[in-house]
């Protein structure tokens, strides 16, 4: 097994594709020195995947051996059916789209805007402090409003065409 050290586990780590309980993988294709390496995450999902299709493995015996639950299994299966490999890294940590920035605050922020086109990102990011006591940067302002106008102008140019 490679040491903490080892420029591929470093490179596996910052892609976010080291395996986390390499242990775990008990399948006989990975063993040690051999060409599959249980600390790649993507490889370890595939070959579970690839394991149970090639060579009819039930799903529950296939996810043990390469040291995932069932549900896992499913999942992995789904998403390399999808998206193929790229479905299997994993996705991007944190919250997705802009929690703080909801309908309301950005009806409010539509609404300063109505009555003032001037203002500036900062100002209403410093409102949106004011009134929701929610800190958020003018840059993320900038963003969401900006997809807000474009979600209206596809919608229109949808309902144009239908």
């Amino acid at each position: 097994m490679a040491t903490r050290e080892d420029p591929k586990r470093q490179a596996l780590a910052a892609s976010r594709t080291l395996n986390p309980r390499p242990e775990k993988v008990t399948d006989t294709a990975f063993v040690p020195g051999g060409f599959f390496d249980p600390d790649d995450l993507v490889q370890v999902k595939y070959e579970m995947v690839r394991r149970a299709a090639a060579d009819g493995a039930p799903p529950s015996r296939a996810a043990a051996c390469f040291g995932f639950s069932r549900q896992s299994f499913y999942t992995a299966k789904q998403a390399l059916a999808e998206r193929g490999l790229a479905g299997l890294l994993p996705g991007k940590p944190g919250p997705k789209g802009g929690h703080k920035l909801t309908g309301e605050v950005l009806d409010h922020l539509e609404e300063l805007l109505r009555a003032d086109p001037d203002r500036r990102p900062a100002e209403l990011a410093a409102e949106v402090q004011a009134r929701f006591g929610t800190p958020v940067h003018p840059r993320s302002v900038r963003r969401a409003l900006g997809r807000r106008e474009a979600e209206r102008a596809t919608e229109k140019d949808a309902s144009k065409s239908g």
